[in-house]
């Protein structure tokens, strides 16, 4: 049951600003190969096309979803929300 005060709670945190981030993927590279990467370089990534992307909030996921494209602009997708695992 949620009463006044859980609401003007929940308000105050509302606005709050959080890092909102988009993971296609990863690798690891020795510094020796980072040093050398430059314009047009690939980067293979562990994860497959197929697959769907992370989508994390201050570095929790806490959503899956598929890249799209809004007009020019990258967007997401959603496709699952990630519980807590229990």
């Amino acid at each position: 049951m949620s009463t006044f005060n859980d609401a003007k709670n929940l308000s105050v945190i509302l606005d709050v600003k959080v890092d909102l981030t988009v993971r296609i993927g990863s690798c690891m590279l020795p510094m020796r190969d980072v040093v050398e990467l430059g314009e047009g370089t690939v980067l293979q990534l562990d994860q497959l096309a197929s697959e769907p992307v992370g989508l994390y909030v201050n570095d929790k996921l806490i959503a899956r979803g598929e890249v799209v494209v809004v007009d020019e602009n990258f967007g997401i997708k959603i496709t699952q929300i990630v519980g807590d695992p229990a």
